[in-house]
């Protein structure tokens, strides 16, 4: 028998298989929907209609104004408490995440020509420093307009110094599921890729398929290439269904090119598939292989490759180690896609990185899956 021959009964026995066993089609198309859902919807570092105490004695005209500004912007909701003892309290007791201050003199120094500037003070509850720098920057937003507007209607004086014209590239919205999802995207093709392979070939080793299929003329190559084509097609399928979430529910621009993110995807694939089967060859034990995967995949996954937290803010022994988390360079890649386009000088590298994390995978598995049962 041939060695194509052997390859097509292989490849005949894996998609039965995977027929009769509908735990891998969920683990492909299932696992990615829920996975899109939770991780793309729940995790944001946007704040919107955050709650702000505005405390301001013997309230006039140009308090109201205030007011309104900031009621016209969709990130705060500001609320008008009588005494600064009635806004400490719903900040201790977190009803407000900030209290701004407007004191009796407000007023007359904003509209006097000269002299000291009108002062505002703004308490914020920092037990969230995510929260309390977005406050902080949404509150100075809504006041810088309100300013521009008064200084144009009452012709008040234009103090000097730098006029900041500022422009946001590749994320002109700043929202923060166009850099999360992307990184949800890498998520799941590594939960899903690895546990393809971990789980369902650790399944075999426990019922005696893998000692029937050691004890058969194929080639040790021949198996792991047969498990490695069919698992690799429903793996892309998985990634065309999250790149389709993507751009259709959560509105994400794709920016780049299906030429670009086919290799990237593919070698991605080989790497989490390679990683799978050398997790169940190593543990041949269903629940020992999903929790291994679980701590090789997704906590460096979603920790160490720039999905949540910057790298470049990491301390540099950490950075130096997310080199060695291959879904860094698939967040490079699928990030650069969406909001950028076909950047090769950031692609390029990347796609090394992840063929190195392929080469390396296989090898380790074709090294450590033996005939030998002991």
């Amino acid at each position: 028998m041939s060695a194509a021959q052997r390859l097509r009964g292989l490849a005949r026995k894996e998609i039965k298989q995977i027929l009769r066993d509908p735990s891998a089609i969920l683990i492909a198309f299932l696992l990615p929907i829920v996975l899109m859902l939770v991780n793309g919807f729940g995790i944001s570092f946007d704040a919107r209609q955050v709650s702000l105490a505005v405390v301001a004695t013997a309230p006039d005209e140009t308090v109201r104004g205030m007011l309104q500004a900031l009621q016209a912007s969709p990130y705060l909701d500001p609320l008008l408490l009588p005494n600064m003892p009635a806004a400490e309290a719903a900040l201790a007791r977190g009803a407000v995440r900030g209290i701004l201050v407007a004191r009796e003199d407000f007023a007359p120094h904003l509209h006097r020509r000269g002299g000291a500037p009108a002062g505002l003070a703004l308490d914020i509850n920092a037990t969230d420093p995510n929260t309390a720098r977005l406050l902080e920057g949404y509150t100075s937003g809504a006041l810088a307009a309100w300013m521009g507007g008064e200084v144009r209607e009452r012709r008040l004086p234009q103090p000097g110094g730098v006029d900041l014209q500022h422009r946001y590239w590749f994320n002109p919205e700043l929202r923060s599921a166009d850099a999360i999802v992307p990184g949800v995207i890498a998520l799941v093709m590594t939960m899903s890729g690895t546990l393809l392979t971990a789980l369902i070939v650790a399944r075999e080793w426990e019922r005696g398929t893998m000692e029937s299929m050691l004890a058969s003329p194929a080639k040790m190559g021949e198996l792991i290439l047969a498990k490695l084509g069919c698992y690799f097609v429903l793996g892309i399928g998985s990634m065309a269904l999250s790149v389709a979430m993507a751009v259709t529910l959560f509105q994400l621009p794709f920016r780049g090119s299906l030429l670009a993110l086919a290799p990237a995807a593919s070698l991605f694939m080989i790497f989490a598939l390679g990683l799978g089967l050398l997790i169940s060859t190593v543990a041949r034990n269903q629940f020992v292989a999903s929790q291994v995967a679980f701590l090789t995949t997704m906590m460096p996954a979603m920790m160490l490759s720039g999905m949540l937290f910057d790298i470049a803010s990491m301390p540099w022994w950490l950075q130096w180690l997310t080199y060695a988390v291959p879904a860094r360079y698939l967040v490079s890649i699928l990030q650069t896609q969406f909001l950028a386009g076909d950047v090769w000088p950031v692609l390029l590298p990347n796609l090394a990185g992840l063929a190195a994390a392929a080469a390396l995978a296989m090898v380790a598995t074709l090294a450590v899956t033996r005939r030998r049962l002991d």
